[in-house]
């Protein structure tokens, strides 16, 4: 087989850069060691930044997101018994964020390629990029062999994709947090219209939905948390315990579907490319999930890949690929010490830091006390507007405004 752009996962990031090629009348075949039913129903991230919205409606992907999609006006930071509004509608007037459920996203964008003919193979075994540094690498898979032009690593952290760059080719940059997150998907209404932020002496914890009929709350945790030690009533009590801290507010409870906990880490591998190979999403960064990060690191990658390949299928130049990593690493650098920055404000750390702890309520009362820091927090969130576009019959600069 030969195809132009050989795609390592069928997660938000692969998914995603097969329907952009496509639409540049590039194409690609998406390999994803799990089954259909496995990605579209693994939950993950939730919101979705202002230009994430913007890129899946302008690729023609968004009809669903547009229908059922939560838009939100702010958020809020509760601490101290009292809650205080991030005002999105007046801190970056236009902006805003999008609550809908990666798995979502997923299902459109999987939909959206086979609907056009693509090629997406799920349950493929072993899949092995080889010849990278090469203008003729390929991929190999349950026997079979994929030539291609280019390979995209769009397989997660645990993928094979990173790994097959040789030792010393990469940097690797990482912190692991002393706490994890047990995530809690309930069939129960949001007890309030946007999210909560909650610090607490009791560790920090996250009011968030998917939908009308359906919460996900996060509550800090120790890194090595065993979820069978959360019972439901124990969850709900600690739910309570950390969101109830203000006056009049109390937390619907209903049947809890589905638990998880996940550990916190930051880690960014540069470059994010090598040879022929280029990685997306995960694979070449992870961010704490504080600063809701992730899956628009994603889009803002293969935004810049897709317009760096249809850039040198279109005039033959590299330069666009050649500077890949670096127009990439910009922003996720600034993601990474945005996703920080939330994750050590509203986090519990040592509890015998009472210096460590003032410090905190310190920059929080700063943050909801000053329009420029407040600014700075809602820019950062909704997202930074994307470059314009250098590629030829690209969208126009101001399709992403």
């Amino acid at each position: 087989m030969r195809t132009q752009v050989g795609i390592i996962g069928a997660g938000p990031a692969g998914l995603l850069l097969s329907h952009l090629l496509h639409l540049r009348g590039i194409s690609s075949v998406v390999l994803e060691r799990h089954s259909r039913d496995h990605v579209e129903r693994r939950v993950r991230a939730g919101v979705l930044e202002q230009g994430t919205v913007d890129t899946l409606v302008a690729a023609g992907v968004g009809d669903r997101l547009r229908r059922e999609g939560l838009p939100h006006q702010g958020i809020e930071l509760r601490y101290g018994g009292a809650g205080h509004r991030v005002a999105f509608e007046k801190l970056v007037p236009g902006r805003s964020i999008t609550v809908y459920g990666q798995q979502e996203v997923v299902k459109d964008l999987i939909a959206a390629r086979l609907a056009d003919g693509g090629d997406v193979r799920f349950e493929v075994d072993d899949v092995i990029p080889h010849d990278l540094d090469t203008d003729r690498p390929y991929l190999t898979f349950g026997g079979e062999r994929l030539d291609c032009d280019f390979v995209a690593g769009c397989d997660g952290f645990h993928g094979v994709s990173r790994p097959s760059i040789p030792a010393g080719a990469l940097t690797e940059y990482e912190r692991e947090y002393p706490f994890a997150w047990l995530g809690i998907l309930a069939r129960v209404r949001p007890s309030a219209e946007e999210l909560i932020y909650a610090r607490t002496d009791r560790g920090f914890a996250l009011h968030s939905m998917r939908s009308p009929e359906v919460s996900r709350f996060y509550l800090q945790v120790a890194p090595d948390e065993d979820v069978a030690a959360w019972p439901d009533e124990r969850v709900w009590a600690e739910l309570k315990a950390r969101l109830e801290t203000v006056p009049g507010f109390v937390l619907a409870t209903g049947e809890i579907l589905e638990k998880s906990v996940t550990p916190m880490r930051s880690f960014v591998a540069e470059p994010m490319q090598y040879g022929r190979l280029f990685l997306a999403g995960d694979a070449a960064h992870i961010v704490p999930p504080t600063g809701a990060k992730g899956l628009n690191l994603a889009v803002a990658d293969v935004r810049v890949l897709t317009e760096a390949l249809a850039l040198w299928y279109a005039t033959g130049s590299r330069d666009a690929l050649d500077g890949y990593s670096r127009t990439c690493l910009s922003r996720v650098w600034r993601a990474q010490h945005f996703s920080w920055w939330m994750t050590t404000l509203l986090h519990t750390f040592d509890s015998e830091d009472p210096y460590g702890r003032r410090l905190q309520l310190s920059y929080l009362d700063y943050v909801t006390s000053s329009e420029a820091a407040a600014a700075t927090l809602a820019e950062n969130y909704v997202g930074l507007p994307f470059e314009q576009s250098p590629t030829p019959g690209g969208l126009p600069p101001d399709h992403f405004a």
